[in-house]
């Protein structure tokens, strides 16, 4: 099993549920980054967010998946999991 790639494939799926949630932020709100995170976070609605930011998450898993990296996509199914208990307890 190769670990480095499972890890890659975490890293990639992090950066994929920030990228996503940047973009919804910056597309269906009228706050900045910062500003929308506090006030998701004060409205209760910051696990939502997370869920949302992470459908970019569909699209790196299945590139990876057509370029044969198994490894690196169950890394991304890995963060998406560790997501799920941030949402959990937020």
């Amino acid at each position: 099993m190769n670990k480095s790639a499972i890890i890659l494939g975490v890293i990639l799926g992090f950066v994929g549920t920030l990228l996503g949630s940047f973009l919804f932020i910056k597309l269906f709100t009228s706050f900045d980054f910062n500003n929308g995170i506090q006030t998701m976070k004060l409205q209760g609605t910051l696990g939502k967010l997370i869920t949302l930011g992470s459908i970019p998450n569909l699209l790196i898993f299945a590139v990876l998946l057509k370029l044969n990296k198994e490894m690196m996509a169950r890394g991304v199914i890995l963060s998406i999991i560790i997501m799920a208990f941030v949402t959990m307890f937020v």
